[in-house]
């Protein structure tokens, strides 16, 4: 599957479940809810490995790997940032998400040894701008407080983890590692983890009357997790985690955009000045501007051969 059709499979599923998240909230602990995610989907990998016969024994080594990202991408990830969203708005979270790129390409140069990309730096660098232009209006709504810099501390610590599971990801899939049986196993762990946290931290064991609690989750599983997350691996072991991770800077726009269909979201200059921004640093990480074409004296001169 090529690159663009395995981002916009992550930009569209991601940016969706903004609409779906609220529907997990309120009756069950969110660590929970969580839970029941990754154990839903991680039932679907192992079903459709056996269906697909994808084998699921891998070396000890491998197993100690994807108990890190169980632990680092699927457990701390997303449990401390549902904390940190309790003193912060949403809007500084997306914008603070945009960090995972440069945690990514420092992280993976440390411990994979793997080269920093420039293009990559620049273009997080013209989305980061970007993503603060669109969202730059809801500011004013931010309170300076002790608490919002607890939540600003947590958002970090979330997105440090992330970037920390995607690089060891990354590293699991340079062993030839079949992406499903990765993500199975990792979600797996992640389960035992989350778990393990609801049960230290006493949360509730819940199970609400509400159908839409029941859609979001089959939707978050199957598609959040199941779909998206495999995209997203793969794109992890084709072009590497710091260009990847450019998919957190695509899929608010997706969720902006639903929110203008459904909610009424009012678009401004700024906004749309981010939007060109977000779209051009993409394009820049990705390498996909047309470079200069090398003059034809200058060719001639290096081959030694006149231009025809």
């Amino acid at each position: 599957m090529s690159n663009p059709l395995l981002f916009m499979i992550c930009v569209c599923i991601w940016g969706s479940t903004w609409i779906t998240i609220p529907y997990q909230l309120g009756t069950v602990d969110p660590v929970l809810s969580v839970a029941y995610r990754f154990a839903l989907a991680a039932v679907m990998l192992g079903l459709f490995c056996r269906w697909q016969r994808i084998s699921l024994r891998l070396p000890v080594h491998i197993h100690v790997k994807m108990a890190a990202v169980g632990l680092a991408l699927y457990t701390l990830d997303y449990t401390l940032l549902y904390h940190a969203q309790q003193y912060v708005i949403s809007a500084l979270v997306a914008l603070m998400s945009s960090l995972i790129i440069y945690f990514n390409v420092f992280l993976r140069r440390l411990l994979l040894g793997k080269p920093i990309r420039i293009p990559v730096l620049v273009g997080a660098t013209l989305g980061l701008a970007g993503m603060v232009c669109i969202f730059y209006p809801e500011f004013a709504h931010v309170q300076q407080d002790s608490l919002l810099w607890l939540g600003i501390s947590l958002a970090l610590a979330s997105f440090l983890c992330a970037a920390v599971g995607n690089v060891i990801s990354e590293r699991i899939l340079d062993h030839g590692t079949p992406v499903v049986a990765m993500n199975f196993w990792a979600m797996s762990y992640g389960l035992v983890w989350l778990s393990s946290y609801a049960a230290i931290s006493g949360a509730r064991l819940t199970l609400p009357a509400d159908p839409h609690y029941y859609w979001s989750l089959l939707y978050l599983s199957l598609f959040g997790s199941v779909l998206a997350f495999g995209a997203y691996m793969r794109l992890l072991q084709q072009m590497g985690s710091d260009k990847a991770a450019y998919v957190v800077l695509l899929y608010p726009l997706v969720a902006l955009a639903l929110s203008t269909l459904f909610e009424g979201y009012q678009w401004h200059i700024s906004g749309l000045l981010g939007v060109m921004l977000v779209l051009l640093g993409n394009a820049i990480a990705m390498e996909k501007l047309p470079r200069q074409r090398q003059p034809l004296s200058t060719l001639a001169s290096e081959t030694g051969k006149a231009p025809d």
